[in-house]
């Protein structure tokens, strides 16, 4: 039977799956930029790092232009060259595995588990070589990968841990922020992050050494700036105060924000939990998480997809797999695309990520809900 909508007294309004929330207060700390004159990284920089650092608990916080460059700037801090093996998810955005290529490994791909959709270590097990130096776990959706199993299995094949918490500002395991059980790890401030920079990222470190081996890293391969004298190779990964000045004002409205977004996740599980064919998705009951989507799981994720863009609500599906990308299929950058990840490719057919901004109003909320209640009243 075709589904139809009820119809409404008047047009709907476009409701976005995600937005930043911009106002006056990002405003107010630009403003003390341009008045400064200082737009490249100086005092707001300085004070963006301590902020990141305190709310993670890391001993250096070191901004960057973006999540992309600060994991290849742990990558390379951490030594990981050309001939070498870094064991990632094979479900993640594809930065990920990226980061790897560029700083010259190859990705190694892992399955991942069916109920928090990050890393399975019991399918890492499988894939250690006398190649593999590091472990990659991504922090996917909000949720935690569980780091007690990696920490135990990257001991137990002498593994770097670089942990990939774009997603992740705020989230905990075991009372711990994510980013920090490792030897570094990274967050991302991308537009459409929990809290954003517009663009940016963080990489966080407990290590003296390796927060400043990173610093030289993102600065051209020298110790400060202001020198012309450069103590190794290093790159151009600046932030800026610009940045900063935003993500100031965002780390303020943190505790608002995540507030916000647990509302919305609750109430959407609350509202639809009598639709059995539409499931809310699992949390490690050891992970705080954040909810950066509120996602779900359905078989007709597609249809409800494009029934629920036809009403003018956007909604966004899981990322693609990493061993289905088109880039990928010569083999010639990555390793293992041939394997079986089914558990990847059911997760990715089945997930759909609902609108979950916090300038969602109760309103709009109950007209997702509304219009998910009528696509599947008329499918039984």
């Amino acid at each position: 039977m075709k589904t139809t909508a009820p119809a409404r007294e008047t047009a709907l309004t476009r409701i976005v799956q995600i937005e930043p929330w911009i106002d006056e207060c990002e405003l107010r700390e630009l403003a003390r930029v341009i008045q400064s004159t200082f737009v490249i990284e100086h005092e707001l920089t300085r004070e963006f790092e301590s902020i990141t650092a305190q709310l993670t608990g890391a001993k250096h916080a070191i901004a960057v232009c973006n999540g992309t460059a600060a994991l290849f700037v742990c990558l390379k801090a951490l030594g990981i060259r050309p001939g070498d093996e870094v064991i990632i998810p094979n479900l993640t955005f594809i930065a990920t595995a990226n980061a790897v290529i560029l700083a010259g490994a190859t990705p190694v791909l892992c399955e991942i588990r069916e109920d928090t959709f990050c890393i399975d270590i019991e399918q890492a097990e499988k894939l250690i070589t006398g190649r593999t130096r590091a472990v990659m776990p991504v922090h996917l959706y909000g949720q935690s990968a569980d780091m007690t199993a990696v920490a135990d299995f990257a001991s137990r094949h002498k593994l770097k841990v670089i942990e990939d918490a774009a997603e992740g500002i705020g989230v905990r395991f075991n009372g711990q922020h994510v980013g920090t059980f490792g030897e570094m790890g990274i967050l991302s401030y991308y537009g459409n992050k929990t809290v954003t920079c517009g663009e940016g990222g963080v990489v966080l470190t407990n290590d003296d050494r390796l927060a400043a081996e990173a610093y030289k890293l993102k600065n051209h391969g020298r110790a400060k700036k202001g020198t012309f004298i450069h103590e190794s190779v290093g790159f151009n990964f600046a932030f800026t105060d610009l940045q900063a000045a935003v993500g100031i004002a965002q780390m303020r409205k943190m505790p608002a924000i995540v507030r916000k977004k647990r509302e919305i996740h609750d109430c959407y599980v609350e509202q639809l939990r009598e639709i059995t064919k539409f499931s809310a998705v699992h949390i490690d009951p050891r992970c705080v998480p954040v909810f950066w989507f509120t996602s779900f799981l359905c078989d007709e994720a597609e249809e409800l997809s494009g029934f629920l863009r036809r009403q003018n609500i956007q909604t966004r599906g899981f990322f693609y797999p990493l061993h289905q990308q088109p880039c990928y299929a010569d083999r010639k950058y990555i390793k293992n695309i041939e394997l079986d990840f089914r558990i990847s490719e059911k997760v990715y057919r089945q997930g759909i990520s609902l609108p979950s901004s916090y300038s969602l109003t109760r309103e709009d909320q109950a007209l997702v809900i509304e219009q998910i209640r009528c696509f599947y009243a008329h499918r039984d």
